[in-house]
C-alpha cells in the first residue's frame, strides 16, 4: 500500500478551521484594493474604509468552498503535458523569484539573466515530474514595463508545460490575455485551457496588496486559475507558535478564497503555502528548517480538509552551495510533503533561501523527487507480485539471479533505476574517476542545452509576442 502521513490530526484541523474564522470575523483582513473592499462589502462583510480592513464572517467562507470547483486541469502548451488536480502522485514546480544564479561556467554567484530563465526552462522540460513552470528569477537584463508579462511569454516560448507567475498590476492583464489568445487561437480558448495560472502573494500578516489584488480580479474574469500564497515567517511576520501561524496563514487563504469566489463564481482556486520561520539570531527568512516543512504540511493538510487542490512550498534549503547541507535539507522539506499527498510542491533548482540558482540542482531535486515518489508508491502486495512458486522451486541455499520474475524486475517500476546516485562498486566508482551526484547533473544540463530545443513555437509566434509588448509599452 502506498506510504501515509498527516501533519494534523481531524480535531487540529477543526480547530485550526475554526480558528481562522475567529480572525476573518473578529481581527479582519487589510484590502488594499477599493474594488475588493467593494465587492465584500456587497456580499455583507463589514469594512471599514479609514482602515482597509474587512471583516469576513464565516457565511462567506461557507459560500465560497461550495463554488470553488474541487478538480480542474491545468492546462499546457502541448496537451500531452496538461495537469489534472487533485493529482495522484505529486509534481513539481521550479522554485521561484532569485535573484541570483550560479554562472554555469564559472561558477560565480552574478544577477541572473534572460539566457539563465531560458536554459531552466531548457532542462525543466525534459524532467518527468517537472509539471508547472515558475519563471525561476529575477531577470536583470529587461526592461521594467510589462516585465511580468515580458517573462510569463519567455516561459511560453521556451517550454510547452504549463506556466504559473505572478501579475503585479492590472494594466498587465490586457498584453497577457492577448498573448494567450494568439497561442490558443481565442479568449474562449484562454478560458477553457487554462495554460497559464497566477501565483497571488498576500502580505503577511493578514493584507492584500492593491495593485495585484486589482490584476487578480482582472484575470478571474477569465476563470484563470489563483493560487493564493501567504509566506509569514513564525516569530516575525507570523506569531511565534507553528500553530499560531497555520492559523493566520490558513486565514488568508480563506480571505483569498472568499474575494475571488464572490468576484467570479467557479473561478479554480489552488490553496498554496511558502510559511517559512524566523532566524532568531539574525531576524531573516528561513525555509530550510524542519519547523518551516511543519507549518507548510500542516498548510496542506489544511486545503485537503477544504477538499482543495494545493501547491507547498518544498525542497528548499537555505545552504549557500551544493552540498551535504542542501541536500539534507532538501530531502527532509519534500519526503514528508510527498507521504502527505501534496499535488505539488514549488522548489526546484534554488539554494540560499530560493535566491540562487544552480542549474545542476535543477536535475539533482528531480532524481530526488524520484526517490521520493517511490517511497510514497510503498509496497505492492497485488496477487501478481506473489513469487511463492519461486522460492518453492528454489529452496534452501539457492539463488533468485536467474529466475524470470528475477529478470522481469530489472525493467520493472518497482525498483527505482538512479540516474544519479552512485551505486557502482568502489573499483567501478574509482575508474570512472570518482564521479559524485552533481558532476552527473552537470554532465546530464550539457547534454540538455547542448541538443535542439523541444518546446519551440510556430513560425511568427514569439515575435507575435514580442509585438504584443511592444505595443502594450506604446513602443
Amino acid at each position: 500500500m502506498p506510504l501515509q502521513m498527516r501533519y494534523l490530526c481531524d480535531g487540529d484541523r477543526e480547530r485550526i478551521h475554526r480558528d481562522s474564522l475567529r480572525i476573518l470575523a473578529e481581527v479582519g483582513v487589510r484590502f488594499h484594493s477599493r474594488r475588493a473592499r467593494k465587492i465584500l462589502r456587497t456580499a455583507g462583510a463589514l469594512a471599514d474604509e479609514a482602515s482597509e480592513v474587512v471583516r469576513i464572517g464565516p457565511e462567506l467562507v461557507e459560500q465560497a468552498l461550495k463554488t470553488a470547483p474541487r478538480s480542474f486541469v491545468l492546462g499546457a502548451r502541448d496537451p500531452v503535458l496538461d495537469f489534472a488536480l487533485p493529482s495522484p502522485f505529486t509534481g513539481y514546480t521550479l522554485d521561484g523569484a532569485a535573484t541570483f544564479t550560479a554562472d554555469f561556467a564559472t561558477g560565480q554567484r552574478r544577477y541572473a539573466v534572460t539566457a539563465d530563465l531560458v536554459a531552466s526552462l531548457r532542462i525543466f522540460q525534459e524532467l518527468e515530474l517537472g509539471t508547472i513552470v515558475w519563471p525561476n528569477v529575477v531577470l536583470d537584463d529587461i526592461p521594467a514595463e510589462l516585465a511580468d508579462v515580458r517573462t510569463a511569454f519567455l516561459s511560453l516560448i521556451h517550454s510547452s508545460k504549463h506556466v504559473q507567475h505572478e501579475i503585479h498590476h492590472a494594466a498587465h492583464v490586457a498584453p497577457l490575455i492577448e498573448g494567450l489568445a494568439l497561442l490558443l487561437g481565442g479568449e474562449q480558448a484562454v478560458r477553457d485551457r487554462k495554460i497559464f495560472s497566477v501565483c497571488y502573494c498576500t502580505i503577511p500578516p493578514l493584507t492584500h496588496d492593491g495593485e495585484m489584488c486589482d490584476a487578480c480580479l482582472e484575470l478571474a474574469e477569465f476563470h484563470v486559475p489563483i493560487l493564493p500564497y501567504p509566506m509569514p515567517a513564525a516569530g516575525s511576520t507570523g506569531p511565534a507558535s507553528l500553530y499560531s501561524d497555520v492559523a493566520v496563514a490558513n486565514a488568508e487563504s480563506l480571505s483569498a478564497l472568499v474575494l475571488f469566489q464572490l468576484a467570479s463564481p467557479g473561478t479554480p482556486i489552488i490553496m498554496g503555502h511558502a510559511a517559512g520561520v524566523t532566524n532568531f539570531s539574525t531576524g531573516g527568512f528561513v525555509e530550510g528548517a524542519p519547523e518551516s516543512n511543519l507549518i507548510n504540511g500542516a498548510l496542506g493538510d489544511m486545503a485537503r480538509f477544504y477538499g482543495l487542490p494545493n501547491t507547498q512550498a518544498g525542497c528548499l534549503t537555505d545552504a549557500k552551495a551544493p552540498g551535504a547541507q542542501a541536500m539534507m535539507e532538501k530531502m527532509f522539506t519534500t519526503l514528508p510533503l510527498v507521504l502527505a499527498g501534496v499535488d505539488v510542491i514549488n522548489g526546484i533548482g534554488e539554494i540560499a533561501t530560493s535566491q540562487l540558482l544552480v542549474l545542476e540542482q535543477i536535475v539533482v531535486d528531480h532524481e530526488l523527487a524520484r526517490l521520493c515518489r517511490r517511497m510514497k508508491e510503498g509496497v505492492d502486495v497485488a496477487d501478481a507480485k506473489d513469487y511463492l512458486a519461486d522460492v518453492a522451486r528454489v529452496g534452501p541455499g539457492g539463488h533468485f539471479l536467474m529466475e524470470e520474475s528475477t529478470l522481469a524486475a530489472c525493467r520493472s517500476p518497482e525498483f527505482c533505476r538512479a540516474a544519479l546516485v552512485d551505486r557502482d562498486s568502489f573499483d567501478q566508482w574509482e575508474q570512472a574517476g570518482r564521479p559524485d551526484m552533481y558532476r552527473r547533473a552537470r554532465d546530464r544540463v550539457e547534454r540538455i542545452l547542448a541538443s535542439p530545443p523541444t518546446a519551440t513555437l510556430p513560425d511568427g509566434q514569439a515575435e507575435a509576442l514580442e509585438d504584443i509588448l511592444r505595443r502594450a509599452v506604446g513602443g
